[in-house]
């Protein structure tokens, strides 16, 4: 580890992914309005399944949490997952004139029972530090982006709600606060461990990259 914080030598080390990330064809069709409508429905619904696998996440993370304020951070977060974000999604599912029941009934795409099973293993087997690092990209790169494309909002009103919601200060003030956990716990870290960290934080980086795609491919089991 470098004298930087653990944060600093984390996001440095996902620079390339990022990039590729904000260069994708789904996340510039958000803006400009060209994503395909069918890849986003495919999306939101893979998304909803994701976020309750996310929950079960977050609640192992309060479960090990370091201090009383640290539960109660990632169980309040655990909830959010399920509850403000599925407000969010509802709303999508009524535009495209989905019920709940189809949304259920959808079974999870290849890449994203690949990123829920890492996590939820990261974080029955890792310690609080490598799980931690492990769920980071999703609080992370999703405020990152959505502070990206806010500016240039979107002509379309259905992305634009989507932006909105990670690009706004209410996402943000969340971020922040597993951050400033992330560089305490980083400055007790030892050597390996924090490569452990480092590891896991590039892995699920990657992997939400592969989500972009997933969504943008409508992707299904090849066999």
């Amino acid at each position: 580890m470098s004298s930087n914080s653990l944060t600093e030598t984390l996001w440095a080390s996902i620079a390339d992914v990022f990039s590729k990330i904000r260069a994708h064809p789904f996340v510039v069709g958000l803006t400009d309005g060209s994503l395909d409508k069918d890849a986003f429905r495919f999306y939101v619904i893979q998304d909803a399944h994701y976020l309750r696998e996310y929950a079960r996440a977050l609640n192992l993370l309060a479960a090990r949490a370091p201090s009383e304020q640290d539960i109660l951070m990632f169980s309040q977060h655990a909830a959010g997952a399920i509850e403000v974000e599925r407000a969010l999604h509802e709303g999508f599912f009524r535009d495209f004139g989905l019920s709940e029941e189809e949304v259920v009934k959808t079974p999870m795409a290849p890449t994203n029972r690949a990123y829920t099973s890492y996590l939820l293993a990261v974080c029955h087997g890792g310690s609080f530090a490598e799980a931690l690092g492990a769920v980071l990209p999703c609080y992370w790169i999703y405020w990152e982006v959505g502070k990206a494309l806010i500016d240039q909002g979107s002509p379309d009103p259905l992305y634009e709600r989507w932006i909105e919601t990670y690009g706004g200060e209410e996402f943000a003030a969340i971020v922040r606060a597993v951050l400033a956990l992330t560089d305490r716990v980083g400055g007790g870290l030892s050597g390996r461990e924090a490569e452990r960290v480092g590891e896991h934080f590039l892995t699920t980086s990657r992997y939400e990259w592969m989500f972009w795609d997933m969504g943008y491919r409508k992707e299904k089991w090849p066999l």
